[in-house]
């Protein structure tokens, strides 16, 4: 590489619940720069979240970080070319683009849901992830499956 690595940015928590992941998550829900919004939509949904689960003991925030868990991938396919050939090589994803994915797919597939407003597509995709099911887990699902099915060109990992 010619130049040096750019500094990593350091986010700053969110104002209710202290936490930088809540932060990440609403700088990836964001659009044209609205923040407010996003943190408005996050909240609204987490509210929702609480009303629909409340014989669940977890606080709602603890149901979102379960789950972001239960969407995020361990292992992803990256194309690699050896010898005029075009392999799909499965290789390990680093924490911070875990954590990225998972969020991305979350937002992704609570955008593409059926409902009045984003607060609710977004509950009801975190609440579909809690229980295991949902279009970003099974693009979890794929993802570990593809890797599974090219595990014979794992050697070929860089």
């Amino acid at each position: 590489m010619r130049k040096a690595k750019p500094k990593k940015r350091v986010v700053l928590p969110d104002p209710v619940f202290n936490d930088e992941k809540v932060s990440k998550f609403v700088n990836h829900l964001m659009f044209d720069g609205k923040k407010n919004a996003s943190y408005e939509i996050f909240y609204a949904a987490l509210e929702t979240v609480k009303a629909k689960m409340a014989n669940e003991e977890k606080s709602a925030l603890d149901i979102w970080k379960q789950a972001l868990d239960n969407i995020t991938p361990q292992v992803e396919v990256k194309s690699r070319r050896i010898g005029g050939a075009t392999f799909q090589v499965p290789m390990e994803i680093r924490a911070d683009r875990k954590e990225s994915i998972s969020m991305k797919n979350m937002i992704i597939f609570a955008r593409k849901r059926g409902g009045k407003g984003m607060a609710d597509k977004l509950a009801a995709e975190i609440m579909d992830a809690f229980n295991n099911q949902g279009g970003a887990f099974k693009r979890k699902e794929d993802m570990h499956r593809m890797a599974e099915a090219n595990r014979a060109f794992a050697h070929f990992r860089f």
